[in-house]
């Protein structure tokens, strides 16, 4: 089931009132329920997938608490770590693995015949894989009891609104919040609601919108130029965004309004002055899980300058492998690793382009300056995280450079000018809202705008989202995340 379909919007009212109505010691029974329906709308037989690794958390992590032995401990949380992590590299990377060897193996001239491996991803697997290991992982540190409730422990692992595609919860903020009983909430219900609105204008009438657009040219990139292989580009950066940061808003406004809190995923990340910045922005639950769980314990920023970049690098590689199985994602990693690395030479981000350029005798032009490079650095790993393998990747980067025949005409592509302009206002609009925020918390800036200003913004995404329903040639399409 995803958001943005007709099947959620009959789910969703139904999940939340039978909440409220019930009883609270029956409430965790109704969310489990719905949470594994939510899971099997898209493959029934997967729900063993989202079971097993529950089943065996929940026993591994009460046994890691009850034993005194340290070794014993590791060797309970080695059972997590396998099992978890073997699903997801069986399901997401075999098959990338064993393709990956299969070309070595043509290209030095020996015959290779293992059998080719269709295996279908399970929906989210690489999202409620890390969830469950911070659990087993935070336990084995002594950072938080283990859960004796079966049930509501499965609630932790299986919550619906952030099941699928994050933010990647801390037992340690999310599972408290099942235990005391939920009230029904007005004003919090409303900022939930208003959440989930700007959410479903992001990613229905911007992402959505301009996804045939860059589908076209990233699909085909030898039949287009500059022109359209530039905006193309520039409209991946605002797609990828909208509908994972869309996403995102809409998973924590339908859980706020149940009373429960997920953790804010993006701070507007297009206007770092830094790569650095633009990953204490973007995706913050994965970020901060690989800072935790990864980079500390490999010696985060100590043992010198050498292993603190090292591990920068090496995370960067890991993290670009967990969005895909492809080399186009290892590239994307490696080029983050390698911005934020020469970042790191200087205490001042990006100021070893800014300053002698004299920019720093005006802030704001300097700050300007700052963004636009982060987001342009940001935009050229883009072209590889979309592009289908690395040629098409280099084509498109080729493609900048091919101005011969170009014409005004081009603009549009396959959206006609009507709906260009449309989404191109729709961004605009997007980017304003942005610009106007004092703070980072966008339910925040909507509550702090007058009246009169602030229902006519609440109407116009309603207005431009009806109209992309009604009108529009794309429906329900799955959310970009779903693939990683």
């Amino acid at each position: 089931m995803i958001f943005n379909s007709l099947h959620f919007l009959i789910f969703y009212p139904i999940v939340v009132v039978v909440f409220f109505l019930l009883p609270h010691r029956f409430r965790w029974v109704w969310l489990l329920a719905a949470s594994c329906y939510f899971y099997m709308a898209w493959r029934p037989e997967y729900i063993i997938l989202l079971l097993a690794p529950l089943l065996i958390d929940y026993w591994v992590a009460i046994w890691i608490e009850q034993t005194e032995s340290q070794k014993r401990k590791l060797q309970l949380l080695l059972i997590s770590l396998i099992s978890n992590l073997g699903l997801l590299v069986y399901f997401k990377y075999l098959g990338f693995f064993n393709e990956s060897v299969r070309s070595i193996a043509t290209a030095l001239g020996i015959e290779y015949t293992a059998p080719v491996l269709d295996i279908l991803l399970p929906v989210g697997i690489s999202f409620y894989t890390f969830q469950t290991l911070s659990y087993t992982i935070d336990v084995y540190r002594g950072q938080m009891k283990a859960c004796r409730h079966l049930g509501i422990f499965g609630v932790f692992i299986a919550f619906f609104p952030q099941l699928v595609a994050g933010p990647i919860e801390r037992a340690t903020n999310l599972l408290p919040q099942f235990f005391p009983e939920q009230r029904f909430n007005l004003a919090r219900a409303a900022d939930g609601v208003k959440l989930m609105l700007w959410g479903f204008f992001k990613k229905v009438v911007i992402a959505d919108t301009i996804a045939s657009y860059v589908n076209n040219v990233y699909n085909h990139p030898g039949d287009h130029g500059a022109i359209q292989s530039l905006i193309a580009t520039y409209f991946f950066a605002f797609q990828i965004y909208c509908d994972f940061s869309g996403y995102s808003d809409i998973a924590i406004g339908s859980a706020q309004v149940m009373g429960f809190n997920l953790m804010d995923n993006f701070h507007r990340p297009y206007s770092s002055q830094s790569v650095t910045e633009f990953w204490r922005r973007w995706h913050i639950s994965l970020s901060s899980w690989f800072r935790d769980y990864l980079y500390i314990p490999l010696g985060g920023n100590r043992g010198g300058v050498f292993v603190r970049r090292r591990n920068v690098f090496l995370v960067f590689l890991i993290s670009g492998l967990w969005h895909g199985a492809n080399w186009t994602f290892v590239v994307w990693g490696a080029l983050h690793g390698l911005f934020v690395m020469v970042e790191s030479f200087t205490r001042d981000g990006l100021g070893f382009i800014t300053k002698p350029l004299g920019l720093q005798r005006f802030p704001l032009l300097d700050k300007a300056a700052r963004v636009i490079i982060t987001f342009h650095l940001v935009l050229f790993a883009w072209i590889f995280f979309r592009a289908n393998n690395i040629q098409d990747a280099f084509t498109i980067i080729g493609n900048f450079a091919d101005w011969g025949g170009a014409s005004l005409s081009d603009i549009p592509g396959v959206l006609g000018w009507q709906t260009f302009l449309f989404a191109c206002s729709a961004i605009a609009f997007m980017e304003a809202v942005h610009f106007m925020q004092p703070h980072e918390n966008i339910r925040q800036f909507f509550s702090g705008i007058r009246t009169l200003p602030r229902w006519a913004m609440y109407y116009a995404m309603f207005i431009a989202l009806m109209g992309v329903v009604m009108f529009g040639k794309q429906e329900g399409q799955q959310f970009i995340y779903f693939q990683f």
